[in-house]
C-alpha cells in the first residue's frame, strides 16, 4: 500500500514538473495596432517595443498591425514612438494565451516632425490632473501585496487613504473624509458602489463587486477632480476596462480563495469584441470557519461589448450587477462577536448598472454620448435576540430601492498645446422605502413610514488644458454648475458653481511643483432626501448641497527613471454638511458599517475641516522590483453649527503608514509584503462606576 502510494506520489510529481516546465519555456505572441488619436487611421512605421526587455519589438505595418514573438507570459507595458508624434508608455497588459486586442493612440506633435524618443520612461504618466492622481495598472492590481486583486482594498496603499484595522470592510475613507463622499465610473459610466453588500448611503462593503480580470487600469484621484467627474467631495475613481480579443475565443476558469468564477474574451464577427465574468462566492463557509458572527453569500457579473461602425464611429455597451445575502452565525459566542449579532440585521440586496457610449472622430473633435442606469435594491430585516419564530419579535424590517437614469453628451477638441472639453449631463432619480422599526427603551415605540419620491438633475462643465512647447508646464481649468428639481434651493445652479484649477511646473529636470485647488459641490445621499416625518411629510427638505473648499501643493523629485519622491500638504473645509437632529453627529461622521446612513431629521449647519501632509517614495525596476512607501499625516474635524468648537471627526486618525514590496524571482515566481499602520480612532470615554448609578 505503501508502496502504490508512494508511486503515486512520484508520477504526481513529474507531471507538475513537466507541466511546470513547459509553461516556463512557452513564449507568447503580442499583437495590436497603432492609430493616429483623432483621424483614426493607422500609423505605420511606428516602433512598438516591450518595456525592459532590450531588442523585443517590432514596427507597425500598412495597417497600423504590430506582431511581437517569443515574449515571456507576465505582465509588461508596450513603448510606441513614431517621427512626428508624441511617443506613448501604455498600460500594462498580462501575456498569455488569452489576450485582449491591443490598441495604442498616438497624438501628432509638431515639434517633432523629424526627430524620435528612444529613452523608455518606467513610470506612467498622464496629464488631465497633475496633482493628487495615481494610476493603478495590472501589475499592482495582480501582485499587491494584501490585496487580494480587490480594487477597494488596493487603493488603501494610496497615501491618505485610510482603512479600519478590522479588516473585513472596504470603507474608501479619504484625507478624513467621509465614506459617502467618493464616486465611482466604469469606462465613463457611473455605478453607484464597487462593493457587495454596500451601505446604502455610503461605499463601503467587505469585497469588491469588479472582477480584477476585466480591469486594465484604474485612475484614482484624492483631489484636483477633473470637471467632468461631478458628485464627490474626497475621491473619484475612474475604471478603464479591456476590450475584447478580434482574433479569437478564450475562456478562463478560476477557483480562488474565496469564489468560483467564469471569465472570457473573444469577437463576433470583424468589427464587435466581448469581455464577460460571472463569481459565485463561499464566504459563507469561510467566515464561519474562522468564527466570524456574519456569513455574506455573493454573485457577480460584469459584461463589455464594443462594436466599431466605421473607422470614426463606435459604441460600447456594458454591465455590472450583484446580488447579495448576508446571514447571521447566531451560534458564535464571545462578547465581541454578541455585540455585533445585537445590531447587525439579515441583509439582501441587488445592485445593477447597465451604460451604452457612442463615439464619433471628427477631425479635431471626439464627440461622447452615454446613457447609463443603475439601481439598487436594499432589504434590512432584523428579530429581538435574533428569534424569528414570533412576528412579535420583529424589530427592523426595510425595504427601500434607488435607481437613476442619466444622459450624458460631451465633445473634446485638441489643438495644438491646448485640449478643451465641454459637455452636459441630465438625469432622473427616483426613491423609495418601506420601513417597520420597533425600538425598546423603558417601553418599546414603533415608527413605520414609507416614503417614494422622484426629481430630476442636470450639471454643465467646461475644461481646458495648457501644455507648454517644452513639457515643463502643465496647466488644467475647469468649471461646472449643478442643480436638481428636488427643493427651490438645490434648484439655483448658480449657487452651486465649482471651479478647479490645478498646475505642474518642471522647474529643473528632476524637480516638479505640483499645485490644486477647487470647490467640489454633491447631493446628500437619496436616503436623507426622502425622509419623511411621523407626520408623512418630507422633514429634509432644507438640506442643501455639499460643498468642501479643497487646496493642495506638492514638490515631486524624480533623481532617475526608477525613483520618484513627493511630498504634498492639504486643506480641505467643508460646509452644509447634515447633522443628526437626534444625536448631533455629522452625517460625515457614519457609514463605516452595515446598513442604512442618512434616514432619519437633518439639517444642514454642521461644517468640518481636514488638512495634512503626505511624503511618498516609489522605486520601480520593470521586471524586477515594485516598492512604495508612504506616511500621511493630518487631522480631521467637524463642528455643529459657526458658533461651536471642532471636535475630532470619526475619521480622525491622525497618521497611516504604508510600505509594501513586490520582488520577482526566476521562473515567474514573485514575492511581496505590506506592512501598515494607522492611528486609533477617536472614541467618548465612559465611566463603569457612574453609569451604574443610572436607573435603567
Amino acid at each position: 500500500m505503501n508502496h502504490s502510494l508512494r508511486r503515486i506520489i512520484f508520477t504526481i510529481a513529474c507531471l507538475l514538473t513537466a507541466i511546470a516546465t513547459q509553461a516556463q519555456s512557452e513564449k507568447f505572441t503580442v499583437r495590436g495596432r497603432v492609430v493616429d488619436r483623432l483621424s483614426r487611421e493607422p500609423v505605420i512605421g511606428a516602433s512598438v517595443s516591450v518595456q525592459g526587455l532590450k531588442g523585443v519589438g517590432a514596427a507597425t505595418d500598412t495597417t497600423g498591425v504590430f506582431v511581437i514573438s517569443g515574449v515571456d507570459p507576465g505582465i509588461c507595458r508596450l513603448y510606441v514612438s513614431c517621427i512626428g508624434y508624441k511617443s506613448v508608455l501604455s498600460a500594462e497588459y498580462f501575456v498569455s494565451a488569452k489576450m485582449p486586442t491591443i490598441e495604442i493612440e498616438l497624438a501628432e506633435d509638431a515639434k517633432h516632425l523629424n526627430e524620435v524618443t528612444v529613452s523608455v520612461p518606467v513610470i506612467r504618466r498622464v496629464k488631465p490632473s497633475p496633482v493628487s492622481m495615481q494610476i493603478i495598472g495590472l501589475g499592482e492590481i495582480e501582485k499587491s501585496p494584501g490585496g487580494n486583486r480587490d480594487i477597494s482594498r488596493i487603493v488603501r496603499s494610496v497615501p491618505g487613504v485610510s482603512f479600519s484595522p478590522i479588516g473585513y470592510r472596504n470603507d474608501l475613507i479619504v484625507r478624513g473624509g467621509s465614506p459617502s463622499e467618493n464616486k465611482f465610473f466604469m469606462d465613463g459610466i457611473e455605478i453607484p458602489n464597487i462593493n457587495h453588500f454596500a451601505t446604502q448611503g455610503a461605499s463601503g462593503g467587505p469585497v469588491s463587486i469588479l472582477n480584477a480580470d476585466l480591469i486594465r487600469e484604474v485612475q484614482f484621484y484624492t483631489g484636483a477632480f477633473p470637471s467632468d467627474r461631478g458628485g464627490a467631495l474626497s475621491s473619484v475613481m475612474d475604471i478603464s476596462l479591456l476590450d475584447g480579443n478580434t482574433d479569437e475565443n478564450s475562456f478562463k476558469a478560476t477557483l480562488g480563495a474565496s469564489e468560483v468564477s467564469l471569465s472570457g474574451m473573444g469577437h463576433f464577427g470583424s468589427k464587435t469584441t466581448y469581455l464577460f465574468s460571472i463569481r459565485q462566492s463561499y464566504l459563507q463557509l469561510l467566515f464561519k470557519m474562522i468564527g466570524l458572527p456574519f456569513l455574506p453569500n455573493y454573485i457577480d457579473g460584469q459584461f463589455k461589448i464594443k462594436t466599431k461602425l466605421s473607422k470614426k464611429d463606435e459604441i460600447t455597451f456594458l454591465g455590472l450587477t450583484g446580488i447579495d445575502n448576508m446571514k447571521l452565525n447566531t451560534d458564535q459566542k464571545g462578547e465581541d462577536a454578541e455585540y455585533m449579532l445585537s445590531y447587525l440585521p439579515r441583509i439582501t440586496q441587488q445592485t445593477f448598472t447597465l451604460g451604452a457610449s457612442y463615439r464619433h472622430y471628427a477631425g479635431k473633435n471626439i464627440t461622447t454620448v452615454s446613457l447609463g442606469y443603475n439601481y439598487l435594491g436594499n432589504q434590512n430585516i432584523k428579530y429581538r435576540n435574533n428569534d424569528d419564530s414570533a412576528p412579535e419579535n420583529l424589530t427592523l424590517d426595510l425595504s427601500s430601492r434607488e435607481q437613476k437614469l442619466s444622459l450624458r453628451a460631451e465633445n473634446r477638441t485638441y489643438n495644438d498645446r491646448w485640449t478643451w472639453r465641454e459637455g452636459v449631463e441630465a438625469w432622473y432619480a427616483f426613491y423609495n422605502d418601506h420601513t417597520y422599526q420597533r425600538v425598546y427603551h423603558n417601553e418599546s415605540s414603533l415608527s413605520k413610514y414609507a416614503t417614494d419620491i422622484s426629481f430630476a438633475g442636470w450639471a454643465a462643465y467646461g475644461s481646458a488644458r495648457y501644455t507648454s512647447e517644452d513639457g515643463k508646464l502643465t496647466a488644467n481649468m475647469g468649471l461646472r454648475f449643478d442643480g436638481c428639481s428636488y427643493s427651490d434651493q438645490t434648484a439655483r445652479f448658480w449657487e452651486h458653481i465649482s471651479p478647479t484649477v490645478s498646475l505642474s511646473y518642471k522647474f529643473l529636470p528632476s524637480w516638479a511643483v505640483n499645485i490644486g485647488a477647487g470647490i467640489y459641490h454633491q447631493l446628500p445621499p437619496y436616503t436623507a432626501l426622502g425622509y419623511k416625518d411621523e407626520q408623512g411629510q418630507m422633514a429634509n427638505k432644507s438640506l442643501k448641497y455639499m460643498q468642501v473648499k479643497n487646496t493642495a501643493l506638492g514638490i515631486e523629485w524624480a533623481p532617475g527613471k526608477q525613483i520618484t519622491v513627493s511630498l504634498e500638504g492639504f486643506y480641505k473645509y467643508y460646509t452644509n454638511i447634515p447633522l443628526s437632529v437626534a444625536d448631533n453627529i455629522p452625517l460625515a461622521c457614519k457609514g463605516n458599517d452595515y446598513g442604512v446612513v442618512g434616514n432619519e431629521l437633518l439639517v444642514s449647519s454642521a461644517k468640518g475641516r481636514a488638512y495634512g501632509l503626505k511624503a511618498s517614495m516609489r522605486w520601480q525596476i520593470p521586471g524586477k522590483l515594485v516598492s512604495m512607501a508612504s506616511f500621511t499625516l493630518f487631522k480631521s474635524q467637524y463642528k455643529n453649527n459657526s458658533d461651536a468648537q471642532y471636535i475630532n471627526s470619526a475619521w480622525d486618525n491622525r497618521f497611516i503608514a504604508n510600505v509594501s514590496a513586490t520582488y520577482e524571482l526566476p521562473r515567474h515566481w514573485s514575492i511581496g509584503a505590506k506592512l501598515s499602520a494607522i492611528g486609533g480612532s477617536p472614541y467618548t470615554p465612559y465611566d463603569v462606576d457612574k453609569s451604574s448609578l443610572v436607573e435603567a
